[in-house]
């Protein structure tokens, strides 16, 4: 583009988008034929001086979706925006809802849901609508049974996706991690447990989150870990966690005598599903995030602009 047809350029863009005039009435304008405005206009975007931005809570970043899909290996991507976000906790709620909305429009719907607990499955289940699905099936995927006597969510969040789902929730009786191995796997080996964890290796679909190794972890504030030992997870390369299970930023087991004692399905069973979606977002989560896809943790993600450009770029 040589220095006239750029400032054109600039002048058209000016008077399309700001002064809302019409291809015609800016040809008429600038003395110029309707064509080239059109031209003009497209060179202005080409170029990088003119930026469209959707605003609204639930607009989507298509161009970075796509380039996840090609570059990352990914069946799916849905990406939102950053835009008016003013806090962690907002963005973390935005994405819930995409992943409520994303869940909403699943055909067809899973007929077994498999779910893991947390902050931001919470959130997608307070999202969801009801009816989101007819007849759709929860099974929890790790224990979830609070040792403190904050509230737990692990139980609710998948009540609450089953009854807005027209189905029934499973729940997996046990803590998420046990202190001693034995006790893990005398619970693993119970009939009822035996039996949920069966029902959840079967599931048609996975929905999970991921946490960052940090002191803010769902783990420490059911009183599963101390801040102390996720200090001692982080020397030893932990960049988080899935379905309760700390990992490295190439998604292997950072602490197998740890893991051994952690109940829920393994990392191997969600590599191998057909739909595993996560939902990931915010700064915190970059690390853990580009683990859980480059490890091949999930085929679907659901994550805002920043994290999806880490892990584009980073």
């Amino acid at each position: 583009m040589d220095a006239v047809d750029e400032l054109l350029s600039i002048r058209a863009a000016e008077l399309y988008y700001e002064e809302n005039l019409t291809q015609e009435e800016i040809g008429r304008s600038l003395r110029i034929t309707r064509w080239k405005v059109g031209r003009l206009l497209s060179q202005a975007k080409e170029a990088g001086f003119v930026r469209i931005e959707i605003l609204h809570s639930r607009a989507r970043r298509v161009p970075l979706e796509r380039r996840l899909r090609d570059e990352r290996g990914l069946t799916d991507a849905l990406v939102v925006s950053r835009a008016g976000v003013e806090s962690e906790d907002e963005l973390q709620r935005r994405v819930a809802q995409a992943a409520a909305d994303y869940l909403s429009t699943m055909r067809p719907s899973p007929r077994t849901l498999g779910v893991s607990w947390g902050r931001t499955l919470s959130e997608i289940a307070h999202q969801l609508r009801t009816g989101w699905s007819t007849g759709t099936d929860v099974v929890q995927i790790n224990g979830g049974v609070s040792l403190t006597h904050r509230p737990g969510t692990a139980a609710a969040t998948a009540v609450a996706i089953a009854q807005k789902g027209g189905g029934t929730a499973t729940l997996l009786p046990s803590p998420a991690i046990l202190e001693r191995r034995e006790t893990k796997e005398a619970i693993e080996a119970d009939r009822v447990v035996a039996s949920v964890m069966d029902l959840a290796g079967a599931a048609d679909a996975y929905l999970f989150s991921a946490g960052a190794a940090d002191h803010r972890s769902v783990h420490v504030d059911s009183g599963y870990l101390a801040p102390v030992d996720i200090d001692r997870l982080v020397d030893h390369g932990a960049v988080g966690d899935v379905v309760g299970r700390y990992v490295d930023a190439k998604g292997f087991i950072v602490d197998p005598e740890l893991d051994a004692r952690t109940v829920g399905l393994s990392l191997d069973a969600l590599r191998s599903a057909p739909v595993a979606i996560a939902a990931i977002a915010g700064k915190p989560k970059h690390a853990i995030a580009a683990a859980v896809v480059g490890s091949g943790l999930c085929t679907a993600l659901i994550t805002d602009e920043a994290t999806a450009l880490h892990l584009l770029e980073g």
